[in-house]
């Protein structure tokens, strides 16, 4: 998924002890003792607990089912999913867990903006070596992915769960009402190549919008797909922070500054509490959402049954990855060998074909991406939209750009403090980016 993220994870510091408090709810598990091994023993019931963010696709209520599916095939096993949408608060709580070795769920989840601190010297031995634990085949998995989260001596900690090829979902009705094109190939062709005519196409809009409507979600949104084409983003070639000085977030900044000042969005925080941005689907405030793959399960989940088939999906400007994630395994963890199993299970390629088939997330398999399952793919909520076509094309075109420990923290910085004040409280960029920097500066030690 989604988190990463992706914006999935802003919070303004007045929040801190709110989201502490209700951060410890999502990754509450089976504490033990550090360096605990345990798997069950015979037909012991046993009860792994697993916590994530955003929408995995593995759940029984609106997703693949998958934990009924193993229960089922492992009797002794029950499975209980802690789930927020907020993935920095999600992160920050895990760290705090893990440096006391107590709490943690059996597995956790990892966004690709953390995974980089994951694999560091602080934590790299406070996970399973999924290499050698649970029965994966790492190899069956896209080797940039695996690469992401191996650590400096060879360990494996985290198993792929999804990629996030990016598109842009659309709402069909608000184009017609705003006359704009609503066939995805025309669409696709206002803003072909770049993304500064996908803001135009925004300003085109405005002129026709339907009243009550805005044509983005979200300047931080945009700045995060914007920076997700970029082939340099937070850090340099060696992996070092170097967010000053990188073309790409210099110009996703410009052009989230430009839709939050020119009025196309609809000055919402993505993934708030609240659930205002969730009510924005159902109540169709704004046209078009940046939308990696995993976007299409929270589109389906969020807009609701009553706006099923108005929502399309249309090529990128360019292609770029926003997102993905990974299934780790505490060793404090009480059930670290059974974890590691249903880790490896659930992210195993015949398990990734079927979240994809029920949420839309792109598998980070090499088998799953390229078989006919997913390239011939179609979710009903999105009607007959080539889904599989639109993802796996956009999938082909991913360049893995460098990342830092600090990428994910940096980026709610940006979005949070930065991008979203101009937007909601009319501050001035300048001063804006002058906040992120002392931050930053402030926030990070390096």
């Amino acid at each position: 998924m989604r988190t990463s993220s992706s914006t999935r994870g802003r919070r303004p510091a007045s929040a801190a002890v709110a989201a502490f408090i209700a951060g410890a709810a999502l990754i509450t598990g089976c504490s033990g003792d550090a360096g605990g091994s345990g798997g069950a023993t015979g037909d012991e019931k046993i009860t792994l607990r697993i916590g994530t963010f955003g929408s995995f696709g593995y759940d029984n209520k609106n997703g693949a089912k998958l934990y009924a599916e193993y229960e089922k095939l492992n009797p002794h096993v029950t499975i209980v999913e802690s789930n927020v949408a907020d993935g920095q608060k999600y992160w920050d709580t895990l760290k705090l867990r893990l440096s006391r070795n107590s709490g943690l769920a059996d597995i956790q989840a990892i966004e690709v903006g953390y995974i980089a601190e994951a694999i560091g010297p602080t934590m790299a031995n406070k996970w399973v070596d999924l290499s050698r634990t649970g029965g994966a085949d790492t190899s069956a998995f896209l080797d940039w992915k695996v690469k992401q989260a191996t650590t400096a001596d060879g360990k494996v900690i985290g198993l792929g769960t999804d990629i996030g090829p990016m598109a842009i979902c659309y709402n069909k009705d608000l184009f017609a009402k705003a006359k704009l094109p609503t066939d995805r190939t025309e669409v696709a062709k206002l803003w072909a190549g770049d993304w500064a005519k996908f803001v135009a196409t925004g300003k085109t809009y405005r002129k026709n919008a339907p009243a009550g409507t805005a044509f983005h979600d979200s300047a931080s949104g945009l700045f995060n797909a914007v920076l997700s084409s970029q082939p340099q983003q937070y850090a340099n070639a060696e992996g070092e922070l170097d967010y000053e000085n990188s073309p790409g977030v210099r110009e996703a900044w410009d052009l989230a500054v430009e839709a939050a000042q020119g009025g196309i969005t609809a000055k919402l925080r993505q993934f708030d509490e609240k659930g205002t941005w969730n009510a924005g689907f159902k109540n169709s405030r704004f046209a078009t959402v940046a939308c990696p793959s995993w976007m299409t399960g929270i589109i389906k989940d969020q807009a609701g049954p009553a706006n099923k088939g108005k929502w399309d999906i249309a090529s990128p400007p360019v292609a770029g990855n926003w997102g993905g994630s990974f299934l780790a395994v505490p060793k404090a963890g009480k059930h670290a060998e059974e974890a590691a199993k249903l880790a490896a299970w659930l992210t195993a390629p015949e398990q990734h074909a079927k979240v994809f088939g029920v949420n839309g997330n792109i598998p980070s398999t090499k088998e799953t991406l390229a078989s006919a399952t997913v390239q011939n793919a179609r979710i009903p909520y999105f009607g007959d939209t080539p889904v599989g076509k639109i993802y796996s094309q956009a999938a082909a075109g991913i360049t893995p750009a460098p990342v830092s420990r600090y990428d994910g923290q940096v980026k709610t910085f940006i979005t949070d403090n930065g991008i979203l004040d101009i937007e909601q409280r009319g501050t001035s960029p300048d001063a804006a980016w002058e906040n992120v920097k002392k931050l930053i500066e402030d926030k990070i030690d390096r």
